[in-house]
């Protein structure tokens, strides 16, 4: 099969979850024998990170990366976020869509087309909603960058984040853009309800992520990375990500580490928040074996966001890492949780300094959690779990689409 997989960012223009999740997908896909084009957005990785990126990937034969760029530069990323049309790209995505996919798949969006890249094309339309997008101009519900939005105020929240609001929210531009897509694939039955309380009116399924294999490292082949215990957080460093809220609890006389592995904007109010702290290392980017043999050997992963992720991929390469996790009780965090019984939940400082402790102290409970983990990783997010999911919607799609004589192609706009 054709597929076509349309994002703003993608390695190794890419910051975050998302990206990964799409190089992910599009080399499983590959290594099945499909063939896959990708499109994703250089203005805009440029206009949001003001540099090129750092490192380099490699692709797969099967794979063909379109980079979007125009002479406009970041302020095509700007016009779309604006209008929500592609505008500068237009030419550029149609060239590309206009081909014959049996499917296009669409994730963030936001800034390589907008609501209505949905049109173009033809085939059967997937969307993954790895943030807020459809329904949170900021794509996050942290409202005012300070607390989870229960009552929305858009319009002041967004200037809060130092943006302009979106003048196409306030058209029919996304409720006629979505009726071209077949489904809306919510990585987490929390998100699922998110988006139908806000009132979205597509079609949406549940289809949980996944990460791909590697290897399992333990103490035998692979020794511990660091001579000392120690708990682990993986990600951006940004405000949203709650790191600041776990260095008070890493006080001098801890009997753990406490160590950060990535890098971000709110790096150096993080860096101000340790200083004079032994107990609490900043280990930039990791990737491969080294964040491999991190996972393994921590005592737990802590995933401290504070606003509602949807499907953070770090509890996952946790659990493949046979290694437990301690997560707020707060949106997919929570459901991985729950359905994994891999982990352990808090609310409270308090809760979390119990957690800490209990798995500091306890090495059984510690394997226990961290085995229970594993096993719910190898029955529910491993890529052969997910690509059965993915090719049975598929399936259904078109034999809908049959029944109703409609074909197997979308109408071209």
């Amino acid at each position: 099969m054709r597929f076509c997989m349309v994002t703003t960012y993608y390695p190794p223009y890419n910051f975050g979850g998302d990206g990964i999740f799409v190089q992910r997908l599009a080399h499983a896909l590959a290594e099945h024998g499909h063939t896959v084009d990708v499109i994703h957005c250089v203005d805009a990785y440029r206009l949001t990170a003001g540099q090129e990126p750092a490192r380099t990937y490699e692709h797969h034969p099967n794979i063909t990366v379109h980079g979007l760029r125009s002479s406009f530069g970041r302020l095509s990323p700007l016009a779309t976020q604006q209008t929500g049309h592609p505008y500068f790209k237009t030419a550029a995505l149609r060239r590309v869509l206009d081909r014959q996919f049996d499917v296009i798949h669409y994730h963030n969006i936001s800034l390589v087309g907008g609501p209505k890249v949905l049109m173009y094309g033809r085939g059967i339309k997937l969307y993954t909603m790895h943030e807020y997008w459809l329904i949170c101009p900021t794509h996050v519900l942290f409202k005012f960058n300070r607390e989870v939005c229960h009552q929305p105020q858009c319009v002041r929240c967004t200037l809060s984040y130092g943006r302009p609001p979106q003048l196409w929210r306030a058209s029919n531009l996304l409720k006629t853009a979505i009726q071209q897509v077949d489904a809306f694939l919510a990585l987490s039955q929390s998100s699922l309800k998110r988006h139908q309380q806000a009132g979205f009116a597509g079609r949406l399924i549940h289809c949980p992520g996944f990460v791909p294999p590697v290897e399992v490292y333990n103490e035998k082949t692979f020794p511990t990375p660091k001579p000392e215990p120690y708990f682990l957080v993986v990600g951006r460093l940004e405000k949203l990500k709650g790191i600041q809220t776990l260095i008070p609890l890493f006080h001098s006389n801890s009997k753990a580490r406490l160590l950060i592995a990535g890098t971000g904007k709110y790096e150096p109010e993080l860096r101000r928040l340790a200083a004079g702290n032994p107990r609490i290392q900043f280990l930039g980017y990791v990737s491969g074996t080294a964040l491999y043999a991190l996972y393994r050997h921590a005592h737990a992963v802590l995933v401290p966001s504070l606003c509602p992720e949807i499907f953070p991929l770090v509890i996952l390469e946790a659990f493949q890492q046979q290694t437990p996790v301690i997560a707020r009780a707060l949106g997919g965090m929570s459901e991985l949780i729950h359905e994994s019984a891999g982990g352990l939940l808090y609310e409270t400082n308090a809760e979390l300094l119990s957690a800490l402790e209990l798995l500091h102290e306890n090495e059984t409970y510690r394997r226990t959690l961290g085995e229970q983990g594993y096993q719910a990783y190898l029955q529910q997010w491993t890529v052969e779990t997910h690509l059965q999911r993915y090719f049975t919607l598929i399936d259904e799609i078109v034999a809908a689409r049959r029944q109703s004589g409609c074909g197997t192609g979308a109408m071209r706009n």
